[in-house]
């Protein structure tokens, strides 16, 4: 009853308490979906060229979809980074748990080493080998760092992201595909 006689009595102050509830709900709805449905975001640097520019391409990160199902090989994730725990990496998973990887295919033959991915950890590799800090530098990436799966390039030139090694196997399934047909005609 006293609150109904203030806000009689106070129409401006009980506006301005409505418009901040107000504010307030939408700040709380916008953390809700930022931390866990989708979140969009600025890409910098170099790793992953020529997926993503060096600077300013805005992503959609989906963080709904991984907690449902599991990402897989070739999907583009952004995660926690372990050399900087408050920086955030996009990188391209190039290995899964139990996968044998070779850890820097750019040495020589006969330099290389091998090393198989744990159990609940992915190997993160940038598009870019040439110019990328990724699990040839810091190792297997703990699955609960990974935040989420980048689906789209929003701003600029807009596009979807796709698996690249889904894509890869897609491209070559048709190329083989018409190899078969050129073969058969007369």
């Amino acid at each position: 009853m006293a609150a109904a006689a203030f806000a009689a009595r106070h129409p401006l102050l009980k506006a301005a308490a409505d418009n901040l509830l107000f504010l307030a709900k939408i700040g709380a709805f916008v953390h809700v979906f930022n931390s866990y449905v989708a979140e969009v975001t600025m890409c910098m640097g170099p790793s992953m060229l020529p997926t993503f520019n060096m600077m300013g391409d805005f992503v959609l990160i989906d963080k709904a979809t991984p907690r449902l199902w599991p990402v897989t090989l070739g999907d583009v994730v952004v995660a926690t980074s372990l050399t900087s725990p408050d920086r955030i990496v996009c990188k391209r998973i190039t290995g899964m748990e139990n996968d044998l990887i070779c850890v820097d295919p750019s040495v020589p033959i006969n330099q290389r080493e091998y090393l198989r991915v744990p159990r609940g950890h992915v190997w993160l590799s940038g598009d870019n080998m040439s110019n990328s800090t990724d699990s040839r530098n810091y190792g297997p990436v703990p699955m609960a760092l990974v935040k989420g799966k980048v689906t789209a390039r929003i701003w600029p030139e807009p596009k979807w992201i796709v698996n690249g090694i889904e894509q890869a196997k897609l491209e070559r399934m048709v190329q083989q595909r018409e190899l078969e047909e050129a073969s058969r005609r007369p």
